[in-house]
């Protein structure tokens, strides 16, 4: 299997070099393919490197930074380079921020204070088409988008005539999709068999008219915009 080329976006150098470092002597499936100190410059280094060895496959980038921020160079390389994705790795996990990046096309978001091994094993989930969402965020995400109560449902379903097609088992499987989970993980979270979660998410997927994940997650953040 090709190496998953990875470019670093962050305006901490010292941050930057010593990720790159931990990646390449730990993740032999791995290269970094370049750095850039801001969203500018990582829009510029993405493309030259398109048209020479190959778009990258992946970028971490960091929220805030100079000249242009993560965001935005979010939305310019989505743009540019639609098959490449994007995780957001910040300090921050305000939902101004986090809302933002999904709504860019960001494929994940994580802090850094995440493990290195875990910051390994997150690119390697993503490369398999699972997004990537830091605990802490999902808990807030579940509960900003749904929970027990008839009033919540009631008035996310007056906004969103979608989500009144899905019985209560299918809104709760929606959330952790939404979360990052894939199949396995959510059999394990509502302790049901993994085949069940197979047809629950095929039935989901007929009735909202998407084809992966990523427009689940894209749902979900406009649920968590306008409610």
């Amino acid at each position: 299997m090709e190496k998953i080329k990875v470019m670093l976006v962050d305006d901490q150098p010292l941050f930057a070099q010593s990720l790159k470092t931990f990646l390449e002597n730990y993740a032999t499936d791995i290269v970094v393919v370049g750095l850039a100190e801001n969203g500018s410059k990582a829009v510029e280094l993405a493309l030259e490197l398109a048209k020479t060895s190959g778009a990258p496959d992946m970028v971490l980038m960091d929220v805030h930074m100079p000249i242009m921020n993560g965001v935005e160079a979010t939305k310019r390389l989505r743009s540019y380079l639609p098959n490449t994705k994007i995780i957001m790795l910040s300090t921050y996990d305000e939902d101004e921020y986090v809302r933002d990046a999904l709504k860019e096309g960001a494929s994940g978001y994580l802090l850094k204070d995440i493990s290195p091994t875990e910051l390994i094993a997150a690119i390697r989930a993503l490369r398999g088409g699972v997004m990537q969402i830091s605990p802490q965020i999902a808990a807030k995400l579940v509960h900003q988008l749904y929970d027990d109560t008839k009033p919540k449902v009631d008035s996310i379903s007056k906004k969103f005539e979608w989500f009144n097609t899905l019985t209560k088992r299918e809104r709760e499987i929606f959330t952790l999709i939404a979360t990052g989970l894939d199949n396995e993980g959510i059999a394990k979270k509502l302790n049901i068999a993994e085949q069940t979660v197979r047809n629950h998410v095929s039935v989901i997927y007929s009735k909202l008219g998407v084809k992966d994940r990523f427009e689940i997650i894209q749902l979900a953040n406009e649920i968590r915009y306008h409610n």
